[in-house]
């Protein structure tokens, strides 16, 4: 039976009882293994995990709905600390987000995170954002075995490498902007206000940020964390020096547009024609041009864009403005690579570019041959012309 004197509540809110906290968690790794976090008890050990992610706030923050979720319902309808839950258990977690039950408990509108009508839910999940929940929490559970907290991953033994594939190709497929849509973003950009002093500077930084983030293809919080140090000139060509997942720092190639668009965007805030190797400014500057922002910010930045933009679109062309909404910082490293595939660039590049672990992955941006296919289909009629 569920525990109802248990409410749904944000994690940085939430005590469990000493009984179901986790301390002796069935699952629980045995004393003689090294733990290598300090946590003695569920909620500790998931805050150890999304500190792994503060330099990424809009991974923290899609990582820890996730982690949320699952820790509040093992708690609730499971009356189950998170290291005690089987692998029956996640096979029933999997049906309760086709419809989170009861309605009144799990689900809501968005609302903060401290107001009392908050949920963790909005309403039932689809396939794909239940297939994402639980690679998610497939991450937080290796995470945890490989922390010595856990004895072993619940989600280990799934079947799911091939599905996963699909997965990732469909979110490749729905997550980037059309060559269309992007050049639709590109002339609702060059069209911004530029009467005042305030908006000749939002519409240069607006221009620099997209001009970065479509033709170097980064993560955000990369952006944040780069100085203008990081450009760099090597055998007369201007390379970027990044530090990416993993704290691997690769160089990447800086193309005629993207130095073009570098001088302008210095230029503007008075700087010298290019980056100096004593340099103290960050890559992407506050709007006086005296520190840099932070990954959350450059990621609202971009979001008001595709919103603003995606007005214009709602009665010409509805399906550029559903996009649009959608659309964040993420989209735009997609859009990147996805056209860079398309532009018959070498798959070994476009992979050193991107910094993938494998090229399976980059293979993943690929679409050319499903358009010949759509192409030849045309041809498939019911009636002749």
């Amino acid at each position: 039976m569920p525990n109802n004197s248990l409410i749904p509540m944000p994690l940085e809110l939430l005590t469990a009882p000493e009984t179901l906290n986790g301390e002796s968690g069935t699952n629980r790794a045995p004393a003689f293994i090294t733990q290598q976090i300090s946590a003695t008890n569920d909620l500790q050990a998931v805050q150890s995990w999304l500190a792994e992610f503060d330099e990424s706030p809009q991974t923290q923050r899609s990582y820890r709905k996730e982690a949320e979720r699952l820790l509040l319902w093992a708690l609730i309808e499971k009356q189950k600390p998170l290291s005690s839950l089987t692998r029956d258990d996640l096979r029933g977690y999997q049906q309760f987000m086709t419809d989170p039950q009861p309605r009144s408990r799990w689900c809501g509108q968005r609302h903060p995170r401290h107001n009392p009508n908050w949920r963790p839910f909005q309403g039932p999940l689809s396939g794909g954002s239940i297939a994402q929940a639980i690679t998610i929490i497939n991450a937080l559970f290796s995470y945890l075995v490989e922390a010595g907290y856990l004895s072993g991953n619940p989600l280990g033994l799934m079947r799911r490498k091939a599905k996963q594939h699909a997965i990732n190709r469909a979110k490749v497929t729905e997550r980037y902007l059309e060559q269309a849509l992007w050049q639709s973003v590109v002339d609702y950009i060059e069209g911004l206000p530029k009467q005042t002093a305030r908006e000749q500077k939002e519409y240069e930084r607006i221009r620099f940020l997209f001009h970065a983030l479509y033709l170097l293809g980064p993560r955000v919080s990369e952006v944040a964390d780069a100085s203008m140090q990081s450009i760099k000139q090597i055998r007369g060509k201007w390379w970027w020096e990044v530090t990416g997942k993993g704290q691997k720092t690769q160089l990447i190639p800086i193309n005629e547009s993207m130095v073009d668009a570098l001088i302008r965007y210095r230029r503007f805030y008075g700087l010298s024609q290019f980056p100096q190797p004593d340099e103290i400014n960050s890559l992407f500057m506050n709007l006086n041009g005296t520190q840099g922002i932070s990954s959350n910010m450059i990621y609202r930045l971009v979001k008001k864009v595709f919103l603003d933009c995606s007005k214009t679109f709602e009665e010409s062309r509805p399906d550029f403005a559903i996009k649009l909404k959608k659309a964040s910082t993420h989209w735009l490293r997609h859009t990147s690579i996805t056209h860079q595939a398309d532009a018959g660039i070498e798959l070994r590049y476009i992979k050193r570019s991107a910094r993938h672990e494998n090229v399976e992955t980059t293979m993943l941006y690929q679409h050319a041959e499903e358009d010949k296919w759509h192409d030849a289909m045309s041809q498939h009629r019911v009636i002749k012309k």
